[in-house]
């Protein structure tokens, strides 16, 4: 792909929602678009001579969260099929609607797949499957179903579908049941089959997560087999859509993956196993649909991407330049030079019409029966905790160009900066006192900036709200707030196993509550729990904690929770809040804990290597200052021991380090300070008094030291 061409804009689009329709006729390649939007439309385009030309375009509706093609099997997949809050619509190429499927789902439709006769459909927990629109089966999902798609039927003999559930696990169904679960890296968002018909065997299924990793696993009957894996070493977007196409031409369908910073990346299979990225393109907004395939001129292939605001964009084959000689090259054609001339008086006339619309507006806000209307906008947002360096990226993407966003939050978060973000940003002074007012902090973006990306840090055992006050570029000026939970161990995330063997700290409960009483708890003590209570009646979760790598388990039924961890100001967090809580209800619990004095210990060895590394960078950073005035003064910097001359060489890049984590070591120092008060407070014992002590040994960095203070104290 060399060059990037935009085709045009319709509403704000969801993720999944934009196919190319099979070309019709003997000799075309040219393929038409279909796209749905979040005001309900569908628009059916082809292109012709560098034209949009119109197939079709439905009136307003209701929201389309998915777009699927469908028909008979081994035959032009040709028919669209639409969901709609719960409502399943069927048009064909032309723009008939010949299906209108009111489904039995309480919840809007966030998943669909379509293999011949047969629907498949997920809303939150629910999955349901229809053959010829009649029900099938169901099943309830353990968390929240990001997307679902069956293997081929023609290949494997059997209806195999899987759900994409955000516990990072892949549920392998067999009718109503669950055949199997495939545990994946992180919480997957999208599917799809491998080279688009599930490889050879048919069983071969691609993923994508929410932090940015890419897998394929064979889906057999009886067990997954995982093929590979990419990680996310770029640290980009989080995957939200896949397709296969060969675009290269090289008779190997490479893959096409579109994720949430606007990253598009094509991979081939060069050593026929791992795929290798070949080529990648930074667009300005999250990729929410990718197809490959001939659009815009006839034996030029080309990637067709939808972004979140509508926009319809292709990078294709076709080269800038056409052939001839150097003459035929500085003259513009025929068509090129019409095509500008049309685009000029369509612009002129685009401008006299917003002109005409603004002097209307000011003469109707003016007159004595005004009303102030507010004007509505989308805004796509996301807040997850990243595992790599334990904080929170807050992405805020609005349809249209922010003018500025004021954060604000009632706990204490350190703002982190983010290389990719160019707005400017500005501190207010905040009463942390009367009104717990911890942060307020505004973003000032530059021209048609539509997406901002922000890294907050939290600090265990500090809980509250952020909030985010967005206000776009629009006339009458508006905001929309957005709030975000910071949970008591907000830097916890799920994961599918732990260490058994680690010295253990327990805490039990036990009261008159329900299985629903202490699984609410739970999710507003933890992030990543489903808010639904989960079905049967016990449960089991594992954390680990992503800035200290501690962990937690988490078993609960009615009446009864169990929660052990190898790291005692866990146990401590969870001991205050789930007492506050059950008094709010006013519910009597029996609290025990078991504490284990060997996972003190067990702690601080995790804490110090992170501790020693961020001490001695403070200390090079520190130097940096007076080693190159030495170096002004000196003019040669040979006669330093190299320890010294290495600070001087690396000098800019410790310095960026330094200013990325800001109160790394002091959030270090608190985590300390914190095991010390918590491990002689379930002893009954109050050593605050001896916290200036405990930071002296801290700057002195000895592990054996700190060590014997905490057993001697």
């Amino acid at each position: 792909p060399v060059q990037e061409r935009v085709f045009r804009q319709v509403g704000v689009t969801a993720q999944k929602t934009m196919r190319l329709l099979p070309a019709s006729g003997r000799k075309a390649t040219q393929k038409v678009v279909v796209v749905g939007d979040q005001d309900g439309v569908i628009t059916c385009f082809g292109i012709k001579k560098g034209e949009v030309v119109p197939v079709f375009k439905t009136l307003p509706g209701q929201k389309i969260s998915r777009l699927e093609l469908g028909g008979a099997l081994n035959t032009p997949q040709e028919k669209i099929f639409v969901a709609t809050g719960s409502e399943v619509r069927g048009f064909t190429k032309r723009g008939k609607q010949f299906l209108s499927f009111e489904t039995n789902l309480t919840e809007s439709i966030k998943a669909m797949h379509i293999s011949g006769a047969d629907l498949f459909l997920c809303a939150s927990y629910i999955y349901n499957h229809y053959c010829d629109c009649k029900d099938q089966h169901y099943y309830l999902s353990g968390d929240k179903i990001n997307d679902v798609l069956c293997l081929p039927v023609d290949k494997v003999n059997s209806i195999t579908p899987v759900l994409a559930c955000q516990d990072r696990i892949l549920r392998v169904l067999q009718g109503s049941d669950l055949l199997y679960e495939v545990e994946v890296p992180g919480p997957p968002t999208v599917l799809a089959l491998s080279n688009g018909n599930g490889g050879d065997s048919g069983e071969e299924v691609v993923y994508g997560t929410t932090d940015g990793k890419l897998g394929l696993t064979q889906i057999t009957g009886s067990k997954p087999i995982p093929k590979w894996e990419i990680g996310n070493e770029k640290k980009r977007g989080g995957i939200l859509c896949i397709d296969s196409f060969d675009i290269l031409g090289d008779g190997v369908k490479e893959l096409l993956v579109g994720r949430d910073d606007g990253v598009l990346e094509i991979y081939n299979f060069e050593t026929a196993d791992d795929p290798v990225l070949r080529y990648d393109h930074a667009l300005s907004e999250s990729i929410a649909s990718i197809q490959g395939g001939c659009v815009g001129k006839d034996g030029y292939d080309e990637i067709l991407a939808s972004t979140y605001s509508g926009w319809l964009t292709g990078l294709t084959t076709e080269p800038v330049h056409r052939e001839g000689g150097s003459g035929e090259e500085l003259k513009l054609s025929q068509e090129m030079q019409s095509k500008i001339s049309s685009l000029r008086n369509e612009l002129e006339h685009l401008q006299m019409k917003v002109l005409h619309e603004r002097e209307k507006y000011q003469q109707s806000s003016q007159s004595s029966t005004a009303v102030s209307s507010v004007p509505a906008f989308s805004v796509n947002d996301k807040f997850t905790l990243n595992k790599d360096d334990a904080s929170y990226s807050l992405i805020l993407e609005v349809q249209t160009a922010i003018d500025n966003v004021l954060v604000q939050s009632d706990v204490p978060v350190d703002l982190l900066d983010v290389d990719k973000n160019s707005a400017v940003v500005s501190f207010s002074s905040c009463d942390s006192e009367p009104n717990s007012n911890f942060l307020l902090a505004t973003y000032r973006c530059q021209a048609n900036t539509t997406r901002l990306e922000l890294k907050v840090r939290s600090i265990e055992g500090q809980y509250g709200t952020l909030q985010t006050y967005v206000t776009p570029r629009i006339q009458p000026k508006t905001c929309q707030v957005h709030q975000y939970q910071i949970k008591p161990l907000s830097l916890h995330q799920r994961t599918h196993s732990i260490d058994h063997d680690r010295p253990m700290n327990t805490l039990m409960l036990k009261g008159q509550f329900s299985f629903a009483e202490i699984h609410s708890w739970v999710v507003f003590c933890l992030p990543e729990v489903p808010e639904k209570t989960p079905a049967g009646e016990s449960v089991t979760f594992y954390f680990q904690n992503t800035f200290l790598g501690t962990q937690l388990e988490s078993a609960y039924r009615k009446g009864e929770g169990c929660f052990k961890s190898d790291n005692i100001s866990t146990i401590s967090i969870l001991k205050d809040v789930l007492s506050k809580e059950a008094t709010k209800r006013k519910i009597n619990l029996n609290i025990s804990y078991d504490i284990n004095e060997e996972s003190v210990r067990h702690t601080l060895k995790l804490i110090h290597p992170k501790l020693e590394y961020q001490q001695l960078l403070a200390k090079k950073v520190h130097l940096i200052d007076a080693l190159r005035e030495l170096q002004v003064h000196e003019g040669n910097v040979d006669f330093l021991l190299p320890k010294y001359r290495s600070i001087l060489e690396e000098a800019d890049q410790l310095l960026e380090e330094y200013k990325r984590q800001p109160a790394h070591l002091e959030r270090l120092y608190g985590m300390i300070t914190d095991l010390f008060i918590d491990k002689f407070k379930f002893k009954g014992t109050n050593v605050k008094t001896k916290v200036p002590l405990l930071l002296e040994i801290l700057d002195g960095c000895d592990q054996d030291g700190l060590i014997a203070f905490f057993e001697a104290a």
